[in-house]
């Protein structure tokens, strides 16, 4: 979440008179994030979330997005419901931009993850691609293989003087995932941004999954991988064995990974670190003057990705086919 387009009081209070949720009381920008502009809102009938949709979220999308949030709450997911105006739309327009306003989820997210919460995890992410088996949208994932190349073009020339020898790393990596990305493993609708900030606890329970503007289908452990990378470091950028064989256990209890995603998950968790990498780099150089967000160390996600070209298995991630493997 962040702040990129602000909103006038009073242009808000009108906005909100086409919805059913009472009179505006206060508001306030979460700095939190880089991707789209979030406000916690207060009106007289209860707490909200207001987003305008920047940057890589495409009008054309949100029907995906804001239709997913309810098919899964159907099917026991628990996750935020976009509210409906008085024409009975799921969003509208505020400050030139593409607005939801959505139902706030009571909760905090774990600031420094243990194996538990990577437990809950693994579980909620399982459950969250089964009730998604049945969802009758598609998305292509702009933000997959065939995407990063075209993403790195617009930071390629600066790459390196965020680290030096950095466009080559990156040019050298893309060229092994591009020729090695796999094809044939099960698709389905996927998060794609499952961070520990998506995720709410009550106390050690997890309360629900949020933020979902990238959601889509694409390789159900792709989903996975990118949760290790989240999940499963330290913050000396060490990787934790324990909370990654959380992460993983719980999951397959609830969804067997099959032997074919077992085998990739290492390079998917590579292509994972690139993805986050890439976008975090082009985020790093192009920060719109102004803005209330911080942006993300794309160097993290250096580290991150030279530990996953070290790993040869499963069980560098500490865990035994039987563990996680139908």
């Amino acid at each position: 979440m962040a702040v990129y387009t602000d909103v006038a009081a009073e242009e808000l209070a009108e906005f909100l008179k086409s919805y059913d949720i009472g009179e505006l009381l206060s508001y306030k920008g979460i700095a939190e994030g880089v991707e789209n502009s979030n406000f916690l809102l207060h009106t007289s009938k209860g707490a909200y979330i207001l987003t305008l949709y920047e940057k890589r979220v495409a009008v054309e999308d949100l029907p995906y997005f804001l239709s997913l949030m309810a098919h899964l709450a159907a099917r026991g997911v628990n996750c935020p419901q976009p509210a409906t105006n008085r024409k009975g739309e799921v969003y509208s327009q505020l400050a030139g931009r593409p607005a939801a306003v959505i139902n706030f989820l009571e909760g905090m997210w774990p600031r420094r993850p243990n194996a538990a919460h990577c437990a809950a995890v693994g579980e909620a992410l399982a459950k969250m691609h089964l009730a998604g088996g049945d969802f009758p949208l598609h998305r292509k994932n702009p933000l997959s293989v065939s995407g990063w190349r075209p993403l790195f073009a617009r930071a390629a020339d600066s790459a390196d003087s965020v680290q030096a020898g950095l466009s080559g790393f990156i040019t050298r990596e893309l060229d092994h995932l591009e020729a090695h990305w796999p094809a044939d493993l099960p698709v389905g609708v996927i998060h794609a941004d499952l961070f520990p900030d998506n995720v709410f606890f009550l106390g050690d329970r997890l309360s629900g999954l949020i933020d979902f503007p990238f959601s889509c289908n694409d390789i159900l452990a792709y989903d996975v991988a990118i949760c290790l990378n989240a999940w499963c470091f330290e913050a000396d950028h060490s990787f934790n064995v324990t909370k990654a064989r959380a992460l993983l256990n719980a999951y397959g209890r609830t969804r067997p990974l099959s032997e074919a995603e077992q085998d990739s998950l290492p390079l998917l968790a590579r292509g994972a670190a690139m993805r986050f990498l890439l976008t975090r780099l082009v985020d790093f150089l192009n920060v719109p003057s102004g803005a209330l967000v911080k942006p993300k160390d794309p160097l993290e996600y250096v580290r991150k990705l030279r530990f996953q070209q070290s790993v040869a298995n499963l069980s560098d991630y500490g865990v035994t086919p039987a563990g996680c493997v139908a």
